[in-house]
């Protein structure tokens, strides 16, 4: 089957990370363009299986039915390369103002969740299905319509040349012990363990420590440095594409329910993931192929939130603080040892 396809996601970023299986699957039948928020291009910039980045700033300048109308003549009328006509439009962020794009466009087969509030403006529904990990989940989308199309076991990211000097310019000079990335950030206030200082503090005689995430985590990591001064603050200084590049040079990566944890699965690092609030049953786990999972073994209230609430809502936190800083590094010992 030959097709022209547009993915529409305009979901989290770590969402989109989770969706390069469904684009690469997608590659193999044709080409293949992706509509993204703004912050979430820099993800797929360069990547191999992506013939166009179309920006859609849903809360800027492209707020509101003129915004959506202005992104859907960019999907009707492509401005160069000659023929290169959409006729597939995979939506795996099912909201109205994301369907509204390709109908406005004339897409002639659309593609989404059979629960998605916009679905009567689908071609085709999907059963939303929630026992498997969101990357299958999202190319389960493709294979509505054919059903050889093979996505690949996790996600693929392609970071440039650039971003793999910048990363390893921040690399401290390796004198033979393993390479940690800790990440300690999260959008979700929840979702943040709060023990990667005395975590970074107990790996310091064992291995070489360098803290990653946003700008917004600097005080994060100014916390760790402070109980292990031989940690590498990376905070800020690297963009996403670097930080995944970064990712793939370690031995390791201890992170939480976050982006850091797709971008290790999209470069297949071992991986210890801290849950508190939710859960990896949500389909947002790791998927490297050294993943470990370290929870909370016995708390009725959890999952309390599909993403992780603002505040804790039995405003005890314990699915977080009483994870130790020694369960985990227990449970990354092994990944250290491997040769």
């Amino acid at each position: 089957m030959s097709m022209v396809s547009l993915v529409v996601q305009t979901s989290f970023l770590g969402d989109t990370v989770l969706t390069t299986p469904l684009v690469l699957a997608l590659a193999e039948r044709g080409p293949v363009d992706v509509l993204v928020r703004p912050d979430a291009a820099a993800i797929l910039a360069g990547h191999p299986a992506v013939r166009d980045l179309i920006v859609f700033d849903k809360r800027g300048t492209d707020r509101g039915v003129a915004g959506i109308r202005r992104q859907a003549e960019r999907v009707r009328v492509r401005s160069s390369g000659g023929a290169r006509g959409t006729t597939h439009a995979f939506l795996a962020q099912g909201s109205w103002r994301s369907a509204l794009i390709p109908w406005l466009a004339s897409v002639p087969v659309r593609v989404g969740w059979s629960t998605a509030s916009a679905r009567w403006l689908y071609t085709h529904r999907v059963p939303h299905d929630g026992t498997v990990h969101a990357a299958e989940r999202i190319a389960q989308l493709g294979r509505a319509l054919d059903s050889n199309l093979e996505a690949v076991p996790r996600p693929l990211l392609a970071p440039p040349a650039a971003d793999v000097d910048a990363a390893r310019a921040l690399i401290p000079t390796m004198d033979g012990r393993p390479l940690v990335v800790l990440a300690p950030g999260s959008v979700w206030a929840t979702k943040r363990w709060p023990g990667y200082p005395a975590l970074a503090a107990a790996l310091a005689p064992m291995a070489q420590v360098v803290v990653i995430g946003s700008g917004a985590d600097r005080v994060l990591a100014q916390e760790i440095v402070a109980q292990c001064p031989s940690a590498t603050d990376a905070t800020g200084q690297l963009s996403i594409l670097g930080t995944a590049a970064l990712i793939r040079e370690a031995t390791a990566i201890v992170a939480n329910d976050s982006l850091a944890v797709h971008l290790a699965s999209a470069v297949n690092t071992p991986t210890v993931a801290v849950f508190g609030p939710t859960v990896p049953r949500f389909g947002f786990g790791p998927l490297a192929d050294e993943s470990r999972v370290v929870e909370h073994p016995a708390l009725p209230c959890r999952p309390c939130h599909p993403h992780g609430p603002a505040r804790c809502p039995q405003r005890h936190f314990r699915c977080m603080r009483e994870i130790d800083a020694a369960q985990v590094l227990e449970t990354l010992a092994p990944l250290l040892r491997r040769p």
